[in-house]
C-alpha cells in the first residue's frame, strides 16, 4: 500500500475534534486526519496515535510517508511552521493521510 502526507489548514481545537467525530466513523475509509500542537515530525508522529478509530493500514508505512514529506518538502514545512507560529492560542496544525489505494477506488466508484 501507499500512502500520502500533507500538512493541509489550521484549525481550533474543538473544530477538529468536532471534525474527527464525522470522519472517524468507518474504519474503511481512504483519509484520516492528523493534528498536532507543534509543527514537527515528531509531533505529527505522535499524532498518529490518537487516531480514534484507526483504519486498517500499515502504520509503519504512513510514518514513513510523513517522514518522506519532511525531507522533500522542506519549503512546505517552513512555510506552514510560520503560518503556525503566527496562529491564535488554542489551535492545531493538522495534515492529511491518505491510503492512495483506498481513495482510488472511492474515485472510480464514484464514476
Amino acid at each position: 500500500m501507499s500512502y500520502t502526507f500533507d500538512i493541509i489548514k489550521i484549525l481550533p481545537v474543538l473544530n477538529f475534534f468536532d471534525h474527527q467525530q464525522k470522519v472517524e466513523q468507518t474504519p474503511h475509509r481512504s483519509l484520516a486526519y492528523l493534528g498536532s500542537y507543534d509543527c514537527t515530525l515528531d509531533g505529527f508522529i505522535q499524532s498518529t496515535k490518537l487516531v480514534h478509530q484507526k483504519p486498517d493500514w500499515d502504520w509503519d508505512a504512513v510514518v514513513s510517508a510523513m517522514i518522506e514529506f519532511w525531507l522533500s518538502q522542506e519549503g512546505r514545512v517552513r512555510h506552514w511552521k510560520q503560518v503556525f507560529q503566527q496562529s491564535d492560542e488554542g489551535h492545531l496544525i493538522v495534515a492529511r493521510v491518505a491510503n492512495v489505494n483506498c481513495l482510488r477506488r472511492e474515485f472510480e466508484a464514484m464514476l
